[in-house]
């Protein structure tokens, strides 16, 4: 351990044969996992803790002879006890301050006193420390030197926050203003706390990315492929464009990975026989496709795409223009919003789209609802099951295998505190500053029931993130992008051929993934679909 990380242990006398003692006896005890400090002045000792105290370290004992010049052991201690209450305290002592030792137990916390000498120490000194410093153990908390968030547990500005981190897998330390000791920050919470003393407070994702040095590189003017949406669809194509000699950028709006990334644990991926979480599989797959040269952007907006002769040309919510031969669209798709009374109330505050494995640590213990049939909503309930005190599981069908994998419907009856509400919908939410309340309402028969409710994950439908593609992008009536056989006549389709299987209206533009209509909607086919489509831009390259 860095010997800043470990615990002080202080020992004070002016006696210089004695204080050589105290150190040589502290030092072959408890050197390994403490930094064992001797002075010979109260004074430079009660300097020494003001420095301790200033860096945010904190002293695990502190021993003083009593008979010293400029202040006794006893004021010593009692100064120290305005500094540091929690350390443990032990006076040296002759025969005849044993009086004033006993005096002074209730005056400056007196852990212990000993009477010198204290030979042999394995029997008259090492049994009283062991205990004092076993008991100071116990309660502490060593100093934390990495990325804190400071804010309120349910304000959606400190989840947006907390959940990007998660994504980013930057680990870090939340600390709730209401309910911990939390430093004074000036400026609007949640506020950042970075190790190397910088506070960001309320900082958009791209200003915290930015601080993190995450942002990457500036991207260039053209590239031969260019990527919207960096869900599997689109980490696929940049693994394979980038490894196959294309220039390649991929562009996304959040963090990667889509809501692959939320998933809590995937087991029906070809490859990983014992699972993998959404996270780790996304991570995996970004650190590939950099490794073979892929550019990523993130977090990045695009807002619109044009054509500029063969260049396809995307402008970014910054204003920044990027051009590239050839364009795939993997947008990925959003959950539907909760369609209950005063639930928009509630978002980021006890509502949360996708399981945020963020809250995970929130809900130890407590009953967390689930809401969807699907796979991504099972994954859910069985992960947050091993953390929930109980987890109920809501259904509008009126069967748990109609639209969830086989696998996860025995895992979920298996699993002893989850309940699965068939026929069952939330129709109104209530709360004061945070979600406290859900009604839920059986569809067979219209009774309805209240139920506390901290926690509401929802994984209901989805609608995909395409509102920026107007123009000549062909798309069906749901918003899901039109490629190949599926591409409507009279589009501005200008080769004498028909589009590529995975071709858009617009020749050398490709779409993939969940947003793509008609496409699986499920994380193999997707990654598959983002293989297929850079397949398909080497042929439109060839042709071009």
């Amino acid at each position: 351990m860095p010997d800043r990380h470990r615990p002080m242990v202080l020992a004070v006398d002016d006696d210089p044969h004695v204080l050589r003692a105290i150190r040589r006896d502290l030092s072959r005890a408890y050197q390994d996992r403490f930094r064992v400090v001797a002075v010979d002045s109260p004074l430079a000792g009660l300097q020494l803790l003001e420095t301790v105290r200033q860096r945010g370290e904190e002293p695990a004992l502190l021993i003083a002879d009593q008979r010293m010049p400029e202040m006794t052991g006893v004021d010593f201690l009692a100064r120290s006890l305005e500094l540091f209450p929690r350390a443990r305290r032990v006076l040296l002592t002759a025969y005849a301050d044993t009086n004033a030792a006993i005096d002074a137990i209730n005056r400056v916390r007196l852990d212990h006193y000993l009477v010198k000498p204290w030979e042999p120490p394995q029997e008259r000194l090492y049994p009283v420390l062991d205990e004092l410093l076993e008991d100071w153990e116990r309660s502490y908390l060593p100093p934390y030197d990495g990325i804190r968030v400071v804010g309120h547990r349910f304000a959606p500005a400190t989840h947006r926050v907390r959940d990007l981190l998660t994504r980013l897998h930057q680990p870090f330390r939340f600390e709730d203003v209401e309910r911990d000791s939390t430093p004074q920050v000036d400026g609007p919470l949640p506020a950042v706390l970075l190790p190397d003393g910088k506070v960001l407070s309320r900082p958009s994702n791209g200003e915290l990315v930015d601080a993190l040095g995450l942002k990457g590189t500036e991207p260039r003017q053209h590239y031969d492929l260019a990527i919207v949406g960096g869900g599997p669809a689109g980490l696929a194509a940049a693994v394979y464009g980038a490894s196959e000699g294309l220039s390649t950028l991929l562009v996304e709006s959040y963090v990667p990975g889509g809501q692959a990334g939320t998933s809590s644990r995937i087991e029906n991926y070809l490859g990983f026989p014992a699972g993998v979480s959404g996270a780790e599989l996304i991570r995996r797959a970004v650190a590939q496709a950099r490794r073979f040269g892929a550019e990523v952007l993130s977090p990045a907006d695009a807002t619109s795409l044009r054509t500029s002769g063969r260049a396809r040309v995307l402008t970014l919510a910054d204003g920044r223009e990027i051009s590239a031969s050839t364009v795939l669209l993997s947008p990925g798709l959003r959950y539907n919003r909760l369609e209950a009374e005063g639930a928009e109330r509630f978002e980021g505050a006890g509502i949360y789209y996708g399981a945020t494995t963020s809250e995970t640590a929130s809900c130890v213990g407590r009953h967390v609802f689930i809401v969807g049939g699907a796979n991504s909503a099972g994954q859910a309930a069985v992960h947050f099951a091993k953390h929930a005190g109980k987890v109920s599981l809501v259904i509008r069908g009126d069967r748990l295998d109609k639209g969830m994998s086989q696998y996860l419907v025995d895992e979920i009856t298996a699993t002893g505190n989850i309940e699965v509400r068939l026929n069952t919908e939330i129709i109104a939410t209530d709360g004061d500053d945070r979600l406290e309340r859900v009604t839920l309402r059986d569809t067979s028969d219209g009774t309805t029931s209240e139920s506390d409710a901290e926690y509401v994950f929802t994984f209901i439908g989805a609608r995909p993130n395409t509102e920026w593609l107007t123009g000549p992008i062909a798309m069906d009536n749901r918003g899901f992008i039109l490629t190949g056989p599926d591409v409507p006549e009279g589009t501005q389709w200008d080769l004498p051929r028909q589009p590529f299987l995975l071709e858009t209206s617009v020749p050398g533009v490709f779409a993939a993934g969940d947003a793509r209509a008609n496409s699986m909607k499920r994380i193999a086919s997707s990654a598959g679909e983002g293989a297929m489509a850079v397949a398909l831009v080497h042929r439109y390259r060839a042709a071009s």
